[in-house]
């Protein structure tokens, strides 16, 4: 019989960086994600492939059950060891799923191209996490490692506020729906950024967090309120600075667009995937001209 499960990819509006010390972070759900399709095999393994948005494969190997359940560790990353790693974390969590199966056939969908960053690892923990019938939390925290808001876009269909309480997520449904959304853009980089290496960066770099901390959470609380384009971009350049004097690094404004007539934000890590654009007019044309030819409205992407 057939299983089919579907996460979605997600966007970090504030807090990032500072979410994995316990700041309040606005996240939104895309309407971009990845689905998850088992079906029995045999020969006690998994026959697994991986699909782009484009129907390309991007990933196909054969994961015998004896690697799962193995402890050996791996001498080097690759995507087949990091998955393996994922799926024995779920085994012990549930080892019903491969114990109770002649083998698998197993494949994934990304509705979004793998290089946008909307969430290819996390729409996939999520997925790993529903099929084992586990806590994604726990399976992210055990494997993967990070925040763990992305988690949290995953399954919930509207925006949220999450933040982490002594190690554990708290998730806040909340209503975050701007009457200047036509106003709002989403403009992907042309280079995907590897945010495991962008928290490495974080963590050399940041020294006492309390007072910023406390100054994202209210700006976090700005931006959600704010009931007008001025006030929104207001409030989202103040974060850039924030976080720019955090990161010890120029604001994606500074650096590759300063002659934009508009507010830039710097969505998730700073350096790659998109951007938020918050221009009165059409800024289609003045990215397009830059070479960013990947350029959403709000309606597009979120859900």
């Amino acid at each position: 019989m057939k299983k089919t499960f579907y996460s979605n990819g997600k966007l970090l509006i504030t807090g990032e960086y500072l979410v994995l010390d316990g700041a309040k972070a606005l996240a939104l759900p895309t309407k971009f994600g990845q689905n998850l399709i088992i079906e029995e095999n045999n020969n006690q393994e998994i026959k697994w492939k991986s699909f782009d948005a484009d129907g390309s494969v991007w990933f196909e190997e054969t994961i015998l059950f004896s690697e799962i359940i193995s402890n050996v560790p791996f001498e080097k990353e690759s995507v087949k060891n990091t998955l393996i790693t994922i799926l024995r974390e779920a085994y012990q969590m549930n080892p019903n799923v491969i114990s109770n199966s002649e083998g698998l056939i197993v494949s994934t969908q990304l509705t979004f191209p793998k290089k946008w960053g909307l969430g290819t690892s996390s729409t996939l923990i999520n997925n790993i996490a529903q099929w084992f019938d586990i806590d994604a939390f726990t399976l992210l925290k055990n494997s993967f490692g990070g925040s763990g808001y992305d988690i949290a876009c995953a399954h919930n269909n509207g925006p949220i506020l999450y933040h982490l309480e002594q190690g554990k997520p708290i998730v806040e449904k909340t209503n975050f729906n701007p009457t200047f959304t036509e106003n709002i853009f989403f403009v992907y980089l042309n280079q995907k950024q590897n945010s495991k290496n962008a928290i490495a960066s974080y963590k050399e770099k940041r020294n006492d967090l309390e007072a910023s901390k406390k100054i994202i959470n209210q700006l976090t609380q700005s931006i959600l309120n704010a009931k007008d384009e001025n006030t929104f971009a207001e409030a989202l350049e103040k974060h850039e600075k924030e976080m720019s004097s955090v990161l010890q690094t120029k604001t994606v404004k500074e650096s590759l667009f300063p002659d934009f007539d508009g507010t830039i934000k710097s969505l998730g890590a700073w350096g790659g995937d998109f951007i938020m654009a918050v221009s009165k007019e059409n800024p289609r044309a003045y990215f397009q001209s830059k070479g960013y030819k990947t350029i959403l409205e709000y309606g597009d992407m979120i859900l």
